[in-house]
């Protein structure tokens, strides 16, 4: 059987006295397709932020790749990790062009100046968006893009540096009908194609469920309610304690709907 991707034993997270996340176990196998699904408050972004190695927990022990956090070089392993989320566009410049902002993914870096590139570099960047069908909005600069053309690009910065693992953080907050349509469709490509790694989803919206997703996470005030294989797991049931309000639960044309009763 082949190594886990990603393992979380016993996670626990304290800040100011308060405990964010509450003994959560959780894996990741190579070619699954999980998403994290949770009300707003239950730890679903924190959970992220300590598997992409940008937060430590405050105790339980935490494997990427095959590296165990505490006994490896994070700045080189966070190389290794396709990492995209709403809150990082607001941390790139809007004058960086998009080629530049895709780029500096190689480097785990939001400057392009703090390292160099090469043709190399440039052509890899020019294939990942290409790869989500904005390679249009190369030369362009990032600040002019609208929402949805942002989270394209940041999805292609997070391919662009043949992950071990993509962990992409509510990557559809805050955009339209359109944008939200566009990006899960995206999604939805990239769940279908074996070659690319094993992709991790936090959204608390099913309907933002990409087809070809195969395991769900379930989050409530930091703990893990259920997890498992999507079809299993995703139950009216499940998602009605999950929100804490009653709920019923289906699948159309391969998308999942949800409804208060």
């Amino acid at each position: 059987m082949s190594a886990s991707v990603l393992e979380l034993a016993g996670i626990h997270l304290r800040i100011d006295g308060s405990e964010i996340l509450r003994g959560v176990d959780w894996t990741v196998n190579p070619d699954e397709r999980w998403v994290i699904l949770g009300p707003n408050g239950s730890g679903k972004t924190t959970l992220v932020q300590i598997a992409s190695l940008w937060l430590h927990p405050s105790s339980g022990e935490v494997t990427v790749l095959g590296q165990v956090l505490g006994r490896t070089d994070v700045r080189q392993l966070r190389r290794r990790i396709g990492f995209a989320s709403a809150a990082m566009a607001d941390r790139l410049r809007g004058e960086l062009m998009v080629s530049d902002v895709v780029m500096t993914a190689g480097n785990a870096a939001l400057e392009p100046w703090w390292h160099q590139y090469d043709l190399t570099d440039a052509n890899r960047a020019d294939e990942a968006l290409d790869r989500v069908g904005v390679l249009r909005l190369a030369a362009r600069r990032f600040g002019t893009l609208s929402s949805g053309e942002r989270q394209r690009v940041l999805l292609a910065r997070a391919l662009s540096i043949d992950p071990g693992v993509v962990l992409l953080d509510e990557p559809t907050a805050g955009l339209d009908l359109a944008g939200r349509e566009q990006l899960v469709s995206a999604l939805s490509d990239l769940a279908s194609d074996p070659s690319v790694a094993p992709i991790v989803l936090v959204t608390h919206h099913v309907e933002e469920i990409p087809t070809g997703f195969t395991h769900v996470l379930l989050m409530r005030d930091g703990q893990a309610l259920a997890q498992g294989r999507l079809d299993d797991v995703l139950t009216s049931e499940n998602l009605s304690e999950c929100f804490g309000v009653s709920l019923s639960l289906e699948k159309r044309r391969g998308r999942w709907v949800a409804w208060a009763n």
